[in-house]
């Protein structure tokens, strides 16, 4: 979609024009790519703290008599059990076991969740609940909340340090748990969760009162020195890669299941086998399969040296034969060299084993564990 007239508009667009940011489309909306330089938006994150706008993200509401019962139909880790309070990641596969999207799960109460997906999958996952509700006769209320909503991410070494200064339950906040906090005249959701390996927040406000609670927040959180400075697409791209994170349409698609992705921490595989109350989530029989069998393909990181990134879509080699394909790479700004992340066999997964990168002529590249950067 190259037709902005055509694309969703951030609540926050204005305050991304006045920073100067380079606007492009993606997931049907128009974003910042960057302010000025994606490395040092990067690096800026990486030592003091960065802003991100993510409210292309979907917020889908799920409530009522069957949330719960529905959710662990749908989503591949536990619901039932949930605290109040409580975040968990989770996917959402087809029959097969292919992921249909990866998701976040906010629990408000024992009937009342809130569902954060991909942003180009929303009506994806929107027409994938609605067609599991009827089929299964679940009664249960579906609210898309996007568009009413703002979404930002605030990450980085000195965030919480610097949210400290103007509260003092944010910090106390555990890894993927949350609070409802009173700003203005609206609820805001603040969650200590991210996609970019540091420590910070994630906050779901109004979008009506967007613009104006931002501009209160930089002010309380960065001061005058700037310690938290807005960052766009393309550093949040990066920084998930080094962090080892997978991006949907990239390391995660219908044809790709959890185990071979390496998120089989967010798959209860034995669902509903000891509790009836739990049930089974779809795409369990298959996944039950490969974890069985062993996956046919993993995913792993890869290390250049040299200047040139390898792009999604690249072949790996090994003496001169294919064995995989790239799905993300970009030069790393932390490490200072091109890094990678790509499927292969299990046989040419193992740290140290060298392979070749398809970037015109065969250059060596380094099998490494994920994460290649962790705090």
């Amino acid at each position: 979609m190259t037709d902005t007239a055509a694309l969703q508009q951030s609540p926050l667009n204005s305050f991304h024009l006045e920073h100067g940011a380079k606007m492009v489309p993606y997931a049907g909306w128009e974003l910042p790519l960057h302010y000025g330089s994606i490395s040092e938006e990067h690096l800026w994150t990486r030592s003091s703290g960065g802003l991100f706008d993510v409210s292309h993200m979907g917020r889908l509401r799920v409530s009522g008599r069957h949330a719960r019962r529905f959710l662990d139909r749908v989503c591949t880790r536990l619901v039932r059990g949930m605290e109040a309070g409580q975040c968990r990641y989770s996917l959402i596969c087809n029959e097969q076991g292919g992921c249909l999207d990866d998701v976040l799960v906010y629990c408000f109460g024992a009937d009342d969740y809130l569902v954060v997906c991909n942003g180009a999958n929303r009506m994806k996952i929107v027409q994938h609940f609605e067609r599991v509700k009827a089929e299964e006769n679940l009664e249960f209320k579906l609210d898309d909340q996007t568009l009413g909503t703002c979404m930002v991410a605030i990450q980085g070494p000195r965030v919480m340090e610097l949210i400290g200064g103007v509260s003092s339950e944010v910090p106390t906040l555990k890894r993927y748990r949350f609070t409802v906090k009173n700003v203005l005249v609206m609820k805001i959701i603040v969650s200590r969760t991210g996609y970019t390996g540091e420590d910070g927040v994630e906050v779901i406000l109004s979008s009506k009162f967007a613009r104006q609670a931002l501009g209160m927040l930089l002010k309380d959180v960065g001061g005058e020195a700037s310690l938290v400075r807005p960052v766009g697409l393309g550093a949040r791209d990066s920084l998930r890669m080094e962090a080892g994170m997978p991006l949907y349409g990239h390391e995660l698609d219908e044809e790709t299941d959890p185990i071979s992705a390496g998120l089989s921490f967010a798959v209860k595989v034995d669902k509903g086998e000891s509790d009836d109350q739990e049930g089974r989530f779809i795409g369990q029989d298959a996944i039950q399969r490969i974890v069985s069998e062993g996956p046919t393909r993993r995913l792993v990181g890869l290390t250049l040296e040299g200047r040139r990134s390898p792009r999604q879509g690249m072949a790996v080699k090994v003496d001169g034969e294919p064995v995989g394909v790239v799905t993300s790479g970009c030069p790393s700004p932390t490490l200072g060299h091109p890094i990678a992340m790509a499927y292969v066999p299990p046989s040419v997964a193992e740290p140290g084993t060298t392979v070749e990168i398809d970037l015109g002529a065969g250059t060596p590249a380094t099998v490494v564990k994920l994460p290649f950067y962790k705090r």
